[in-house]
């Protein structure tokens, strides 16, 4: 694993408990370095701060996400929406928000594993009959979706989101569920998330395709 963090005592203390876990783990502490650091070492996930000196963590996700697919759980000072979204949109999988728990951050980053384990052992089914709503086309053989013929371009969780919302079309599926599918957790700790990534899918897709149910979650509306 990679921890990118320029607060040293900050990274310091994730690697101390990652390497509690039973991972290996190293450390950069500005944008350069750790696009450096990620090539070299070649990590199963990246936990990277936001903040970086050199170009910051987004950049830094751009990057290492074009040389090679990895997992980032981003960790951000701010509780902004903006920031959270630009990371989703650039391959993060996931964001904390500082301050946080060592103890939450292990768990995130054993989910994060668990859905990439996953992923591995799961093989595309080639005959996967494409899922068609309206003007909404899943091919889940090839994990490509459009919506009127233009091409959208979804990170892996993305996708699972959507194709867990499509089986079930115009169905109101609660945030805990959905955290529960689509990442694998068994407590309500996330439902920020499962909102991040909702908002990704409606700017990439369009706004009409989700309706929120306040208060309880998300349904993919069909034309």
């Amino acid at each position: 694993m990679l921890v990118v963090d320029d607060e040293r005592m900050i990274a310091e203390s994730i690697a101390v408990r990652l390497r509690a876990e039973g991972f290996a783990v190293d450390q950069a502490h500005d944008g350069p370095s750790a696009v450096a650091a990620a090539r070299l070492l070649r990590p199963d996930l990246v936990v990277l701060d936001v903040m970086l000196p050199g170009f910051d963590g987004l950049e830094v996700c751009r990057r290492i996400q074009a040389e090679r697919p990895v997992a980032v759980l981003m960790l951000t000072a701010r509780d902004d929406e903006t920031d959270l979204l630009v990371g989703l949109a650039v391959g993060a999988d996931d964001y904390l928000t500082k301050p946080f728990s060592m103890r939450e951050l292990a768990a995130r980053v054993h989910v994060l594993l668990r859905r990439l384990e996953r992923l591995a052992q799961s093989q595309p089914d080639p005959d996967a009959t494409p899922i068609v709503l309206g003007d909404l086309e899943i091919n889940r053989a090839q994990r490509r979706v459009s919506r009127g013929g233009v091409e959208a371009h979804l990170t892996p969780t993305e996708f699972d989101l959507l194709v867990n919302l499509a089986t079930r079309p115009r169905t109101v599926l609660p945030r805990e569920r959905l955290l529960a599918e689509v990442w694998g957790w068994a407590d309500a700790s996330g439902t920020r998330t499962v909102d991040s990534h909702i908002k990704a899918l409606r700017r990439k897709l369009g706004s009409d395709l989700i309706r929120t149910v306040h208060g309880v979650g998300y349904a993919l509306e069909t034309t």
